[in-house]
């Protein structure tokens, strides 16, 4: 969710699609900031804590599942809608 968001927003800023952030020292971002999330999520792994349990309401453990898979086809749409048209969204 936070790479579809963020790509959204610098094109939406800067008017650059997704594969000039990437050229422009993106992956280096990228993997910096998928490291820090993946080693934050399992703080409460270690601590003993399920996701399931601490699950109630409209934001649930399942919720969360789809809100990331929608948020990953997303941006492969953006990719591919860019890369069909050659230029950026917005």
């Amino acid at each position: 969710m936070i790479g579809f968001v963020s790509a959204m927003a610098v094109e939406l800023t800067n008017g650059q699609d997704v594969f000039a952030q990437i050229s422009h020292g993106g992956v280096p971002t990228f993997v910096a900031t998928s490291l820090v999330l993946s080693l934050a999520s399992l703080v409460p792994l270690f601590k003993g804590v399920r996701a399931e349990s601490k699950s109630s309401g409209l934001m649930t453990s399942d919720a969360e599942l789809w809100n990331g898979r929608a948020a990953m086809l997303g941006l492969v749409a953006l990719a591919f809608t860019e890369y069909v048209t050659g230029s950026a969204l917005i």
